[in-house]
């Protein structure tokens, strides 16, 4: 398949090196979040709002299982949500190398503080609730990831040199043993 794929919480960077990463690599970018919403015709805010946060759930899912069937060598950008789940989790590893684009609660409130469209953070403390999901999740996303790179304090060129280092080691590697 070939498909690399971008997981962590919001604000971590996921869309903007997935979109440099496919520049870089000439890759197709695909976000799921985006994909969810060109589906179901409305924003994820209006998805949480109208029929929740479990069937927004449910749809990831099923926009993993349709990528089982058609990606290839993309770039996958995931919701950060998504890997919470176990079913999730394995579809991950059967789609792709998975990358997991690690930041800090102050990293992340700082990217985000502003932006009035993510649902989970519609709180009187942001930041405590930004730490507590990420303490929630990180084993999670660990559980899911092939790498983990940590992104606080650096360069998106410096991001995008890992990622495409470690891409080219392991497709390098299945040439060898094919």
């Amino acid at each position: 398949m070939g498909n690399v794929i971008l997981i962590g919480f919001m604000g971590c960077g996921k869309s903007t090196v997935g979109l440099r990463l496919s520049y870089r690599l000439r890759r197709t970018l695909l976000d799921t979040d985006r994909e969810i919403e060109k589906e179901e015709r409305r924003t994820i805010s209006e998805i949480f709002a109208e029929d929740g946060e479990a069937y927004f759930r449910d749809r990831e899912t099923a926009i993993l299982r349709k990528l089982m069937r058609s990606a290839n060598n993309q770039i996958i950008s995931v919701g950060g949500g998504l890997p919470m789940r176990e079913e999730n989790r394995a579809l991950l590893h059967e789609l792709g190398q998975v990358f997991y684009l690690r930041a800090e609660g102050g990293t992340i409130y700082e990217r985000v503080k502003d932006d009035t469209t993510r649902p989970l953070l519609q709180v009187a403390d942001p930041l405590h609730k930004i730490e507590t999901l990420i303490k929630e999740r990180d084993p999670y996303y660990m559980e899911a990831a092939d790498v983990a790179l940590t992104v606080d304090g650096k360069s998106f060129s410096q991001i995008l040199d890992e990622i495409e280092e470690r891409v080219n080691a392991r497709e390098g590697n299945a040439e060898t043993e094919g």
